[in-house]
């Protein structure tokens, strides 16, 4: 149980393309996502930014993509400068009709928790689901075509 992947999924809205580049243009995630300074949705770009609990402290997330299927998968790696620990998240689209499912995967927590007990799962579970589950939901299905 503890080092299954952190699993969310949700239906928009949205035909699956305005999804993919809300994930993957970065005017359109720094408008839902994090503020990053630069994205590139290419095998080997490595980008980061900073992030944290409200009201506590910011870390700084490092990042690399590591596998894109265009349209359809986005993966890159996750992890926090100066701690140990290195995780993936995953976003997969899967056009229905004029909706799309997103599947976002966080596999690796467990070697994050065990650098920094804010790093704990329960923490991934609340960001994520309030990143998938508003953020992303309201700015795709709310973005003029």
């Amino acid at each position: 149980m503890k080092n299954e992947p952190l699993i969310v999924e949700r239906t928009y809205n949205a035909p699956a393309d305005r999804v993919w580049h809300a994930i993957t243009d970065l005017d359109q995630m720094r408008q839902w996502y994090f503020k990053l300074v630069a994205f590139k949705a290419e095998v080997g770009f490595e980008f980061q930014f900073e992030g944290g609990p409200k009201g506590g402290p910011m870390y700084l997330h490092k990042c690399r993509i590591t596998e894109v299927v265009p349209g359809e998968k986005l993966q890159y790696s996750w992890r926090y400068d100066g701690y140990e620990g290195n995780s993936f998240v995953t976003f997969e689209l899967f056009a229905e009709g004029d909706k799309t499912r997103v599947k976002l995967t966080h596999v690796g927590l467990e070697t994050l928790a065990a650098a920094n007990p804010e790093f704990a799962r329960t923490n991934f579970e609340q960001g994520w689901t309030s990143i998938i589950g508003t953020n992303l939901k309201n700015f795709v299905e709310q973005v003029s075509v």
